[in-house]
């Protein structure tokens, strides 16, 4: 059997029209004082693949236009829908009363494994990726419903912030698309 790679013309791509009219899945990213422009721009391109519904930059996280948010995103900025959000706990506590479930993905106390979250039917996901260094703020840790962990078992312990966000983005869009529950 032939294993040929596709050409661009041959992958079905979304023009910004057709993705801003697609239905999102429900999913929201906030991201909580990210301080590298290419993981802004990279996780903008991660939602744009598994159509999220919105991201929240957050604090010190910068915002488009940027050339180096652009040279990551390749155009994502245009598509997937943003807001920029000074106060991350403000934040959280508006979704939280919008009935939306907030997770930190972080390492902490009773986290729950990555591969053992299975989200619920009719439920919108807000998911908080912080710091580079730092992580998400102790403060948003605690005012989020639950934590989320992605094991790991090498020695470092540590995901870039871009490789977290799409672990987890793509984890929660398959289970969300493709299980059958």
């Amino acid at each position: 059997m032939e294993k040929r790679k596709l050409k661009n013309s041959e992958l079905d791509r979304k023009s910004a029209e057709e993705f801003k009219a697609a239905e999102k899945t429900p999913i929201i990213v906030i991201l909580d004082n990210v301080r590298s422009l290419n993981n802004i721009g990279s996780i903008f391109r991660t939602a744009d693949a598994f159509l999220i519904e919105k991201i929240y930059l957050c604090g010190i996280t910068a915002t488009p236009p940027h050339k180096d948010i652009q040279k990551t995103a390749l155009g994502a900025t245009e598509t997937v829908a943003w807001e920029y959000a000074e106060d991350v706990l403000a934040l959280v506590e508006k979704l939280k009363a919008k009935d939306m479930k907030i997770f930190s993905v972080e390492q902490a106390e009773n986290a729950t494994f990555l591969n053992e979250f299975m989200p619920e039917a009719a439920a919108k996901y807000v998911f908080v990726f912080g710091n580079e260094v730092k992580g998400v703020q102790q403060k948003i840790v605690s005012a989020s419903d639950g934590v989320l962990e992605i094991p790991q078992l090498g020695s470092k312990h540590s995901l870039n912030i871009a490789v977290s966000a799409g672990v987890v983005l793509w984890d929660v869009f398959s289970k969300i698309k493709f299980s059958h529950r």
